[in-house]
């Protein structure tokens, strides 16, 4: 998959509307990472799921109770998480905002939808 460009500009690249109150939007990626912007809506579910990547996800704005492996803790802006391969994980928005998620490797699946 050939990566992104060296510069990419927000207002250049698609928003997805996910359904349910959730849009997403790639801003970057090679073969080994990835970055997506989401944008949740107050009371929208990113429901719960495994999948093979790490993932790292950064809470830019709002209020989310996130679940990884059965454990929950609300979280604010400026808080994060970390998911290991295969764990089950998920997240209910509380106060609309926005998670910043990396994933290593890259979303395969993201890009062929």
């Amino acid at each position: 998959m050939p990566a992104t460009d060296a510069f990419v500009q927000a207002q250049d690249v698609e928003v997805e509307d996910l359904g349910g109150g959730i849009k997403r939007q790639i801003l970057g990626h090679d073969d080994n990472l990835m970055i997506v912007r989401v944008w949740f809506e107050e009371g929208s579910i990113g429901y719960v799921h495994k999948h093979p990547h790490t993932q790292v996800s950064y809470v830019e704005s709002g209020e989310f109770e996130v679940q990884v492996d059965g454990q929950k803790k609300l979280l604010k802006a400026g808080d994060s998480f970390y998911i290991a391969p295969h764990l089950e994980h998920g997240a209910v928005c509380k106060k609309a905002g926005v998670l910043l998620d990396t994933f290593s490797p890259y979303r395969e699946d993201f890009l062929n939808n």
